[in-house]
């Protein structure tokens, strides 16, 4: 791959990383209207709408963790090849440099040079690798149910900021929660036989 190249996948990580970060910005700014939505809800009474706030609050911030995560990934690939172009810049540089200068040549050690650029060059076709974990990450974070007692320490933990009283009905799952468990248990399932296919 010749520097223009790279010079243009380094550009189109450094868009993605930035729209990673705005992403999790975005989720983090989620997260925060649920958990104005569920003290409402705790204010209201409402079991139900509690739960469902504190998951999606829940899901939100899980989000927000994924998101700013992959960014952060995308930007370290995006410092490498930065590195790489810079190193191949510098090589061409000195190539033309000492032009005609055999024993400058023979100093700098153009093998190590070489050696570096071709493992630059491998972790590059290890790109598809990078996006296969970008998609895992991204189905680890749409997870629709969150534990019980996430959602529960939350739903406690809105209630306390705001000094309002969790009634008995939001302590205990509500009579729909086998259902949802019974989701989390065909969830895990088709997780499980997931990581068996890896």
């Amino acid at each position: 791959m010749d520097v223009s190249g790279k010079a243009k996948q380094l550009f189109q990580l450094k868009f993605t990383s930035k729209q990673f970060t705005r992403m999790s910005k975005k989720a983090k700014k989620q997260e925060a209207a649920q958990r104005r939505k569920l003290k409402k809800a705790i204010e209201d009474g409402n079991t139900e709408g509690a739960r469902i706030y504190a998951q999606n609050a829940i899901r939100e911030k899980n989000q927000s963790l994924n998101y700013l995560r992959m960014g952060s990934r995308i930007d370290a690939v995006a410092s490498r090849l930065q590195s790489a172009i810079q190193m191949k810049r510098v090589t061409k540089t000195m190539a033309g440099v000492t032009k005609g200068m055999d024993k400058a040549l023979q100093s700098m050690n153009l093998e190590e040079i070489s050696a570096v650029m071709d493992k630059f060059e491998e972790q590059f076709s290890d790109m598809d690798v990078t996006s296969q974990f970008v998609e895992n990450a991204m189905g680890d974070s749409t997870q629709v149910s969150a534990p019980v007692e996430q959602v529960d320490s939350l739903i406690q933990e809105v209630a306390d900021e705001h000094g309002l009283e969790v009634s008995e009905q939001l302590g205990t799952p509500s009579l729909s929660q086998p259902a949802s468990t019974a989701e989390a248990d065909a969830e895990d399932d088709l997780t499980a036989r997931l990581a068996a296919l890896r």
